[in-house]
């Protein structure tokens, strides 16, 4: 396990591979585990990095850190820690609005975004997020299989109120709006059977501006990184592939992630 401290608090990361950085978000329900396929995929061209948000997993729990404003402070905290200048960030759910929320504020420090499971306004999120605790909606959303019990451990350990702290800031933010100002180039993932974050519209989708593009994974629910693995792990490395500042829109889904040649 690696860790560094951040006033005084401890916060865990994992970290594989070497290139350009990288670093993955994880969602309300989980820890940085559920990312290890996408950053096995990941790290063999880039430096893939995870941490637990604020809350969760190994990482100190401090409720004065649960909003959403701290939990971008901390991703920029372990940045200038680390010696990062710059990188993609991948994000899920409440990672999803942690990277919006810091590429929002300091456009600088990030060169891409990739947004799986980002609710466009807080009524798109299921309430059952606020009234199941954390280990019944590891059940719900995953299952019992022998696969998900490193999910379930990790989840046990997450804090309910970092949650709760983190949906009521969601109600207070204009996600749309949030979406729509970020400048930088952005992806926009969606499981078609998303039981907790409702995919957004088709006249939503068809007013993000240029510079964004959307893929829904028809097979997946929330965790399509781990529904449709192989899918989702092709379209990062595609994405990430992508030179600075170029919109996805290039990006399209057939048997197999390609680019389109224009």
């Amino acid at each position: 396990m690696s860790a560094i401290t951040l006033q005084s608090e401890i916060i865990h990361y994992e970290v594989l591979g070497r290139g350009r950085p990288l670093l993955f978000l994880h969602d309300w329900i989980g820890s940085w585990r559920y990312w290890i396929p996408a950053m096995q995929a990941a790290s063999i061209s880039f430096r893939a990095y995870a941490l637990d948000l604020w809350g969760f997993g190994d990482t100190s729990k401090n409720p004065e850190y649960y909003t959403l404003v701290q939990q971008a402070a901390l991703i920029d905290g372990f940045m200038e820690r680390m010696g990062i200048g710059k990188l993609a960030l991948i994000g899920h759910g409440l990672g999803a609005a942690v990277a919006l929320v810091l590429a929002g504020t300091k456009p600088s420090l990030v060169d891409r975004v990739m947004i799986t499971g980002f609710p466009l306004s807080s009524s798109a999120v299921n309430p059952r997020l606020r009234s199941s605790p954390p280990i019944e909606l590891v059940d719900w959303l995953l299952g019992r299989v022998p696969e998900i019990e490193p999910v379930r451990l990790e989840t046990s350990k997450s804090d309910p109120k970092a949650v709760q702290i983190s949906l009521d800031d969601l109600q207070k933010m204009d996600l749309w709006n949030l979406f729509m100002k970020m400048p930088l180039p952005c992806l926009l993932v969606y499981g078609q059977m998303d039981p907790v974050v409702d995919t957004p519209s088709q006249e939503s989708l068809s007013a993000i501006p240029e510079r964004a593009h959307y893929i829904i994974f028809e097979g997946s629910g929330h965790y399509p990184m781990l529904d449709e693995p192989s899918k989702y792990n092709r379209l990062l490395n595609d994405f990430l592939a992508l030179p600075s500042g170029e919109s996805p829109t290039q990006l399209q889904l057939k048997e197999e992630w390609k680019r389109r040649v224009r």
